[in-house]
């Protein structure tokens, strides 16, 4: 395959889906002559180190890409600074971008211009959502209450299957976060069935 316009579309958890995003990027690539090809990936926005976007990077830095589409810039990231870099890069590259829902081309001046200010206002979203939340556990705290796990002394429900998965999986040297993820429990559940 030759250049290709990259479509990236990006959820924050695992249990959320691209579907809203779908509809819109379809109608955009049915529309173009090139070919398309698609990059998922599900993986918070505060960090560039995600699985489909090193691989759709690599795809960039071989010159393959001739644009990247996404629904909207926050899809890329949260981070001005990562967000600028990469549109940066994007540039120097020859490799256009752009987001439907925001009505962004990074071909135009006026773009350029609009994709930097959508990345400032992406973290500023950001740091206040991280503060509201900041300000939510210190209220609570405050009011005696507490969060984050279970009662001391209340341990999960964790099957017969899962114990013997977890014990095995540690055994053979995995990480305690991957086995979180593969038997579906928290990390702390996974230290509390290691330590008994």
């Amino acid at each position: 395959m030759g250049k290709y316009v990259a479509i990236y579309l990006r959820v924050s958890t695992a249990v959320q889906e691209t579907k809203s995003q779908e509809p819109d990027l379809e109608r955009w690539a049915d529309a173009q002559d090139l070919p398309v090809v698609y990059y998922r990936d599900k993986a918070s926005g505060k960090s560039m180190d995600r699985p489909a976007w090193s691989k759709l990077e690599a795809a960039i830095r071989q010159g393959r890409v001739s644009a990247v589409v996404v629904w909207r810039i926050d899809r890329l990231g949260r981070t001005a600074k990562g967000l600028t870099a990469l549109f940066d890069e994007l540039r120097e590259r020859k490799v256009n971008l752009v987001s439907l829902k925001d009505g962004l081309d990074l071909s135009t001046p006026a773009g350029r211009l609009m994709a930097n200010v959508l990345a400032s206002v992406a973290q500023y979203e950001t740091e206040v959502r991280g503060e509201r939340v900041a300000a939510g556990q210190a209220k609570a705290k405050a009011q005696g209450k507490r969060w984050g796990g279970s009662l001391p002394g209340v341990r999960k429900r964790v099957t017969d299957t899962q114990l013997k998965a977890i014990k095995a999986m540690r055994k053979d040297g995995e990480q305690i976060t991957a086995i979180a993820a593969a038997v579906g429990l928290s990390r702390p559940t996974i230290y509390s069935v290691l330590k008994a």
